[in-house]
């Protein structure tokens, strides 16, 4: 995982986090997000039944659900809609029924229209279980104005 991008901690206002935590596709799979700060944001999800596959395993669009929700969190994090638009999934190895996932993401580069992040979603024994390159568009419009 990159390190996380330089900030000074503070975490997004808090109606901007609230915004992102409702999101309900994450509420759906029981993704809860846990940090969002300046390029960075952190979620994380329990494999359990009803997210395995066939052979028993993390289905893996839930695991892309759990990046793509760090994605955009981590995307809108400066308080600008960022809207998402390519995500580079790598699946390295399969999450266990029962365990807790957590994606982590940094911000690698941002420019006026442009931001790309390192997703990184990791097994409770710290093993990489899925790993993201991702790029959003920045829009001109701040979080919380009407569209």
């Amino acid at each position: 995982m990159a390190d996380p991008a330089p900030s000074d901690g503070a975490e997004v206002d808090a109606a901007l986090f609230a915004r992102l935590a409702a999101d309900p596709l994450a509420e759906l799979l029981g993704i809860e997000l846990e940090e969002v700060r300046p390029g960075y944001a952190r979620a994380a999800m329990t494999v359990g039944p009803r997210l395995l596959n066939a052979v028993g395993t993390a289905h893996g669009g839930a695991t892309m659900a759990l990046l793509d929700v760090v994605h955009a969190a981590v995307g809108n994090s400066h308080g600008t809609v960022a809207v998402a638009q390519d995500v580079h999934t790598e699946f390295l190895v399969a999450g266990r029924p029962g365990e807790r996932l957590v994606a982590e993401g940094s911000e690698l580069h941002r420019s006026r229209r442009t931001a790309v992040y390192r997703i990184d979603a990791r097994g409770e024994d710290g093993r990489l279980v899925a790993t993201a390159l991702a790029r959003v568009f920045r829009t001109d419009r701040p979080w919380g104005s009407p569209a």
